[in-house]
């Protein structure tokens, strides 16, 4: 299964706070907010929501094409990608701005605040997707993660005049869309992707209910912390998938792009959306035990081992039969 993965390419500064957040805010005045936190630690990593599923994708050998725009300061993590399996030729590079940056605080919680800056990821709309499609031999699947905004919506577009299958994963882009634009980029998805605060976000910015999402995407998945993530589909009860447990918790950034990646293979290896899942969640406990969202060591047989932990020796015994395959 070939997957082309579209959205940002960022640098993360990825910044400590050891107090929580949620002490420091006054219920009484919510709309009047000035505060600063006293960071201990930073850290510059490579990311970028595009990035960091496409690097997970191509540790587990899916091969995928990523489509986004980057700055002229690109080179060293191009190299970095292609170390990790990622094709990069339909990477834009900008000719004046700078690669998009991603600053985000991280309490004692795990909360995070967090801002980004575009810069040359406005130029990501002038990517074509038919292009990609023959060079490479036909696309299976598109990826549409966060993005410039227009971008997201040409993309889109493109695979719905092409007949590809897309997964919507509008994720923080949710607070720059309005009610038309939202049902625009989920109308017709195989896939949704959300956590919990953006699945409501989204249902209050289309105006649809839960019903009427899932009359209109193939799948929803929806992650949820701590408490793992639900797959649910029209005509059946969501499956519930606990999360894989951890007791060293570094730093939740990447974390759902880590699922994605995980789950995502599972789709491309033929898995039960069951069993893609929880692979999606041992991925997912992987990267939240690093810091940085693709500074993580992944290996297969610990995968396997987390599982079994996790949902016990049956569902370890029977992923470990489906990777053999993959391993071959």
């Amino acid at each position: 299964m070939r997957i082309a993965v579209t959205g940002s390419i960022a640098a993360d500064h990825l910044m400590v706070f050891p107090g929580r957040f949620a002490d420091q805010l006054i219920a009484e005045r919510p709309a009047r907010v000035s505060l600063s936190f006293l960071a201990d630690s930073l850290e510059i990593r490579r990311g970028g929501s595009a990035a960091n599923i496409a690097v997970g994708l191509g540790r587990l050998g899916l091969g995928p094409v990523l489509a986004g725009a980057v700055g002229a300061d690109f080179a060293g993590y191009r190299a970095w990608l292609h170390d990790n399996g990622v094709d990069t030729e339909l990477v834009r590079v900008s000719a004046s701005l700078h690669t998009a940056r991603f600053v985000c605080t991280t309490d004692a919680d795990q909360n995070q605040i967090a801002a980004f800056y575009s810069g040359a990821m406005a130029e990501a709309r002038e990517i074509t997707l038919a292009s990609t499609a023959r060079r490479v031999g036909g696309i299976d699947l598109v990826v549409i993660a966060p993005n410039d905004p227009e971008a997201m919506r040409r993309h889109t577009d493109e695979c719905r005049r092409l007949g590809l299958d897309f997964a919507a994963d509008p994720s923080q882009q949710l607070a720059r869309l309005d009610g038309k634009e939202t049902r625009r980029l989920v109308d017709g998805a195989r896939f949704l992707f959300t956590n919990e605060y953006e699945a409501a976000l989204l249902l209050k910015r289309s105006g649809w209910s839960h019903g009427d999402v899932l009359a209109r995407v193939g799948t929803w998945i929806t992650t949820r912390g701590a408490d793992g993530a639900t797959v649910a589909r029209t005509g059946g009860p969501a499956l519930r998938i606990p999360a894989v447990p951890t007791e060293r918790p570094a730093d939740p950034t990447g974390v759902g792009d880590a699922f994605r990646a995980g789950f995502l293979a599972g789709v491309g290896w033929r898995w039960p959306y069951e069993l893609a899942a929880r692979f999606g969640c041992a991925m997912a406990t992987t990267v939240l035990e690093s810091v940085g969202p693709q500074e993580y060591t992944l290996s297969l047989s610990g995968l396997v081992r987390r599982i079994g932990r996790a949902y016990g020796p049956a569902a370890a015994s029977e992923i470990d039969e489906r990777l053999a395959g993959v391993r071959a």
